[in-house]
């Protein structure tokens, strides 16, 4: 089924992997609103007030994208902490409150939240990010269930790997994660047209996928 003429939300969605799926998006007809904390609509996701001002904004959404996420440093205590609000907190209250406006208006809409390889697969000094994402992920298969059945309403996780667009590329530049080319774990790296055909395929109007983690990472964690 066609998404031209759909409103569909990327929220942090001015980075690589953003910008990529933005611009498919878009070439298919669909009416697309970027939010960041500083592009589009501005607004910062653990924040109360913005996560209502960005909702009142689109009041015919039907898809939303949460690309939000971001690496937590420092002292592992503040890093969690962090860590807890920006990665798991403010992207699944908004997806809940997205949700409850699409129920309420009577929208068979679609939401997709952005977890990671670490919050699927085991990877040392990982636990404030990683933690926080699985948190995510599980929020996010719970309000699933809530809104399957005559809501229709179908949310879903995409979990990226090795990105060669937005946080990975420093890493990959330094040589990090080079060892998983030169044994073979993965083809290569990924790229953000890979992503954007991920949230395409999940943004459908007549997909029957609900609840399910869509690891996008070339094998990386199996």
């Amino acid at each position: 089924m066609p998404i031209a003429g759909l409103e569909i939300l990327l929220v942090d969605g001015a980075g690589g992997l953003g910008s990529s799926t933005a611009e498919l998006l878009k070439r298919e007809g669909a009416n697309v609103i970027v939010s960041s904390r500083t592009h589009g609509i501005r607004a910062d996701v653990t924040i109360a007030e913005d996560r209502k001002r960005l909702l009142d904004a689109i009041p015919k959404l039907y898809g939303l994208v949460v690309f939000t996420g971001t690496p937590a440093r420092g002292e592992i205590q503040d890093a969690m902490r962090i860590s807890h609000q920006v990665n798991y907190e403010g992207p699944i209250l908004l997806a809940r409150e997205a949700a409850e406006r699409m129920r309420a208006s009577g929208t068979a809409g679609a939401i997709v939240l952005f977890s990671t390889m670490q919050a699927v697969g085991l990877f040392p000094g990982s636990t404030a990010y990683a933690g926080e994402k699985a948190a995510l992920l599980h929020a996010a298969r719970i309000l699933a269930k809530e809104c399957r059945g005559a809501a229709n309403i179908r949310v879903n996780v995409i979990a990226p790997g090795v990105m060669a667009a937005g946080m990975a590329e420093a890493s990959i530049a330094s040589g990090k994660y080079e060892r998983y080319l030169k044994d073979s774990v993965i083809p290569r790296y990924g790229n953000a047209e890979d992503v954007a055909r991920a949230v395409r395929f999940l943004l459908e109007p007549d997909n029957y996928i609900t609840g399910q983690v869509l690891s996008v990472d070339g094998g990386i964690t199996l």
